[in-house]
């Protein structure tokens, strides 16, 4: 597993550990940086069998196997406990180690995450499958901002996509590991766990989300009750903490400073 350590050195200094979704790259994590560095110590990772990080995730079970990616990488550092904030996949992994390791969270922030996935999520991974399989990963990877980023944002990025789009290209993580990843995506389900949760968080959620209805965030809201507050915006997209940094940046530090 790579992981790059950045922001606080002491050794009193809060830790946050940051999990991207289904591309899995740290390195997804850099407009946040900058703001989280002075407060934590930041800890972001590539998932397994993506960027520098080996190894496949299984066929089944998916979540929990990415989870303990994530306890084992705090075990290394010598990190007891810490705060998640995951990005979709990443709010998943949050939500398992929530309930499977209670006594190792300090507080959660999810991002468009679910407790069990909407339909209308289904059909854009069943599209982007059949995009993988029947037209090959340029035509993958080329889809991938549509179901990340709202239109008016890819209009104004289009040179900063299509060099993503190059380095997504280059470094596609395979075809099995995207397929095992969907797959502990759809097999993910806490409905009726919600109410073990005992960390304090934070759900984002966005009603411009292509990929995730903005109401699965509402009901992590209503199931995790008291310990959960809402963070619904108008524009962002997907990934709103790329789309708009700045706002959900002075949000999460205001939630994780309190």
């Amino acid at each position: 597993m790579f992981a790059e350590i950045h922001g606080r050195k002491d050794k009193d200094a809060p830790v946050l550990i940051l999990s991207s979704g289904l591309g899995g790259s740290g390195g997804y994590w850099a407009p946040q940086l900058p703001a989280l560095a002075p407060h934590f110590r930041v800890i972001t990772y590539d998932h397994r069998g993506t960027g520098r990080s080996g190894g496949m995730v299984p066929e089944q079970g998916g979540i929990t196997a990415m989870a303990d990616d994530v306890l084992e990488i705090a075990d290394r550092l010598g990190v007891e406990r810490f705060s998640l904030m995951g990005h979709a996949l990443g709010g998943l992994i949050g939500l398992d180690l929530a309930l499977r390791v209670p006594q190792r969270l300090e507080k959660l922030v999810l991002i468009n995450a679910w407790s069990k996935a909407d339909p209308h999520s289904g059909r854009c991974f069943d599209v982007r499958l059949e995009l993988l399989e029947k037209s090959g990963v340029p035509m993958f990877v080329k889809a991938q901002p549509l179901f990340l980023y709202p239109a008016i944002w890819m209009a104004e990025n289009a040179d900063r996509l299509a060099v993503e789009e190059a380095h997504a290209i280059a470094h596609f993580q395979g075809t099995d590991n995207i397929r095992r990843r969907i797959a502990a995506l759809r097999e993910f389900d806490i409905e009726t766990r919600l109410a073990e949760v005992k960390a304090p968080t934070l759900v984002v959620a966005t009603r411009d989300d292509l990929l995730v209805p903005y109401s699965r965030s509402v009901r992590l809201v209503e199931g995790l009750g008291a310990v959960a507050q809402l963070l619904l915006t108008d524009f962002g997209g997907h990934a709103v903490n790329v789309v708009a940094p700045d706002p959900f940046n002075e949000a999460v530090l205001r939630f994780l400073n309190d």
